[in-house]
């Protein structure tokens, strides 16, 4: 140990962000495990001293001051303690200095170990506190490489981790692509943070509307609900306290390039933009957009809702697959129930004649 290497050790300190304290007390309880591992001492009773300035080290053994030794390793007489110095009381602890002559080159290499050790600790929470802040947000990563369906992605600290669930279906992950991220959850784990990041969740359409809308990210704008089916199709729900504001104007944008720039983040994935209302029937109606609805009947108790559309609107209002009605119902949070003009008209001739 030298006066270099204390600099150096308090460079690194500062620089890293650990707490010097916390490393010189670790340094010198690894010194004491060290000095027993080395010198097969049975003394439980040691105390290693590093000097913080010289980077000198000494190794004490400590011994209480009894009247009658029965563990000479731990114990001295009070009349042996003050012939060391009379000051020395029964019950004290005298400490005699036993540092071994090679003891240097031992500390070194334990204080080396301690050093790198809490280095990697420190740089793990550094990394993890850093990234915990981020959870929910979004952030652009660059694909680094793909392994057993998962995709690794550089976000400049870190590798962060696209599972299969979290990839959108059909999109490819070429090496140095840069994509939008959403940060589903960061974990602590005895590696360091890692990282787990979507393509798929909702929030990444809720954070690139933040980004490309101001009147979103400044509070104007208001996304009350997000339903989507990663890759094909979203509806997103939007209002506006402010009566001046059109919603659904700010969110597409002029000539549209604030949703098409969404879109084309997203590989086309198809957005519609609803406006919200706080009327189940005209909410429930704008859901279903872009197909035109005749009416809308309400069942609040079961929260389900019949519509009706007119007989050429019934495919575009149900959607490929059952997709429109089935985004709109999660988007509103009704069971929606949709006939065509002609399929009301029959029910309602049934209705009329089983009364």
């Amino acid at each position: 140990m030298n006066e270099e290497f204390i600099e150096s050790l308090k460079e690194i300190v500062k620089e890293k962000g650990i707490d010097e304290d916390l490393i010189f007390s670790t340094i010198e309880d690894a010194l004491v495990l060290a000095y027993k591992k080395n010198y097969g001492s049975n003394n439980s009773n040691v105390r290693v001293e590093m000097n913080r300035v010289t980077g000198d080290i000494h190794v004490y053994s400590q011994r209480d001051v009894v009247e009658e030794v029965e563990d000479p390793i731990c114990q001295i007489t009070t009349k042996e303690a003050k012939e060391i110095d009379p000051k020395y009381q029964l019950g004290d602890i005298v400490e005699l200095e036993v540092t071994p002559k090679k003891f240097g080159r031992v500390a070194a290499q334990s204080a080396k170990q301690v050093v790198i050790q809490r280095i990697k600790e420190a740089e793990r929470n550094i990394i993890y506190n850093e990234f915990i802040t981020k959870e929910f947000d979004i952030m652009t990563g660059t694909v680094i490489r793909k392994d057993r369906g998962n995709v690794f992605v550089n976000l400049g600290k870190i590798e962060a981790i696209l599972t299969p669930n979290e990839q959108i279906l059909g999109e490819q992950y070429n090496f140095n692509e840069k994509l939008k991220l959403y940060i589903v959850e960061v974990k602590n784990t005895t590696k360091g943070a890692q990282v787990v990041v979507s393509r798929t969740h909702p929030g990444l359409i809720k954070r690139l509307f933040e980004l490309e809308v101001p009147e979103i990210y400044d509070g104007t704008v208001e996304i009350k609900s997000i339903s989507r089916e990663a890759g094909s199709r979203t509806k997103i729900a939007v209002y506006s306290n402010d009566e001046n504001i059109d919603a659904m104007g700010a969110c597409v944008g002029p000539k549209g390039i604030r949703v098409q720039n969404i879109v084309n983040e997203l590989n086309n994935e198809k957005i519609d933009i609803i406006k919200w209302s706080k009327l189940p029937e005209e909410y429930i109606s704008n859901s279903l957009s872009p197909a035109k609805v005749i009416s809308v009947e309400v069942d609040e108790d079961n929260k389900s809702a019949k519509v009706v559309v007119k007989d050429d609107q019934l495919s575009l209002a149900i959607g490929k697959e059952g997709q429109n009605v089935r985004l709109a119902a999660k988007l509103t949070g009704w069971k929606i129930d949709i006939k065509s003009e002609s399929q009301a008209m029959e029910q309602q001739e049934i209705d009329v004649n089983e009364e």
